[in-house]
């Protein structure tokens, strides 16, 4: 069963609002412009882009390592071409671009 546009964006942004909590306790900085978009800073000048495509109902992350989509599966995000879920991938590009172990998990 596909989602709707609702669901979609009160999916995705319980997402955003839980991962601006973990960037914190992780002291990593963050900011959310208009419209959605995450930007995470790292101290070497690298960031990592999220944002919501809502025709596919998708959040894409763009990192160093690459550009990736993930979608709703059952209770998680996950990478349509790995299968990785959403916050595992993001602590593997956060630790890759901080040059230190992060870990955004509760």
């Amino acid at each position: 069963m596909s989602m709707t546009d609702t669901e979609f964006h009160q999916l995705a942004d319980a997402f955003m609002t839980d991962l601006e909590d973990r960037l914190d306790a992780a002291d990593i900085d963050w900011e959310r412009a208009p419209g959605g978009v995450m930007q995470i800073d790292f101290d070497n000048g690298t960031q990592i882009i999220i944002n919501k495509q809502p025709p596919l109902h998708e959040i894409w992350v763009a990192a160093k390592s690459g550009g990736f989509h993930f979608r709703r599966l059952g209770e998680a995000w996950v990478d349509t071409r790995s299968g990785a879920e959403l916050l595992a991938a993001l602590n593997r590009y956060c630790s890759e671009q901080a040059a230190r172990v992060v870990s955004l998990d509760a």
